[in-house]
């Protein structure tokens, strides 16, 4: 018999992408297959900062559009990225408790990043311990293509003991970033698909793979370093 742990909908805090809004990472998610959506309870929450210039989603979604930090063309210096951490804290504080997080491109970055950063003792201190990650086109801060928030010093110096579920899509220009953070989990999931750089809709074997994932989701307790 189930305890009543295991049967309560698993809650996440969504981060969305860069320049795009909770809503529409709303709309992508909820596309997934009924058997997910009843035993997850998604959260969506919209970055801190307006768009501060042109969002590639124009004319597909409707803005408005956020930003959870700000970062130079080269995305090696940023702004705002203690202040984005702080937000996401008092977020979780006043309508927790969380259980995971899900990020898509830029929310995908922060999330998994935030996973070393609470490890660390650096973010989320006030909160319940993360215990499963979903990253959909992540990279890696510091990795082959961004650099390093300040703040964060090296969130990936040791491997995560963690459930973390990673979406890499075939045509995806994050690709690669996507495989490398591979390497800062113990033992990761992946679900490939064919399209870019999109939340993809889940096909059979997708949905097995994710239906598997929340079942080890619920039988571990906590996230751990290595």
């Amino acid at each position: 018999m189930e305890d009543h742990e295991s049967q309560r909908k698993l809650r996440i805090l969504c981060l969305h992408g860069f320049r795009t809004s909770s809503e529409i990472l709303k709309q992508l998610v909820l596309r997934w297959p009924e058997p997910v959506l009843q035993k997850l309870n998604f959260v969506f929450l919209d970055g801190q900062f307006l768009a501060q210039g042109r969002s590639d989603v124009e004319g597909i979604f409707d803005p408005p559009y956020y930003e959870w930090f700000q970062a130079n063309e080269d995305f090696t210096e940023y702004t705002n990225f203690e202040e984005c951490l702080v937000y996401i804290e008092d977020y979780m504080l006043k309508n927790g408790p969380f259980d995971g997080l899900l990020g898509f491109s830029q929310g995908a970055v922060l999330a998994a990043a935030l996973l070393g950063l609470q490890a660390q003792g650096v973010a989320l201190g006030k909160v319940n311990k993360i215990k499963f990650l979903i990253v959909i086109s992540g990279a890696k801060f510091g990795g082959r293509k961004y650099g390093m928030p300040k703040l964060a010093a090296n969130p990936y110096s040791k491997q995560m003991d963690c459930p973390s579920l990673h979406f890499i899509g075939e045509k995806d220009f994050a690709k690669p970033d996507s495989i490398a953070l591979l390497e800062a989990f113990k033992d990761p999931m992946v679900i490939h698909h064919p399209k870019g750089h999109t939340v993809p809709r889940l096909d059979d074997k997708g949905l097995q793979t994710m239906l598997g994932f929340i079942n080890t989701i619920q039988t571990r307790k906590t996230c751990s370093r290595l």
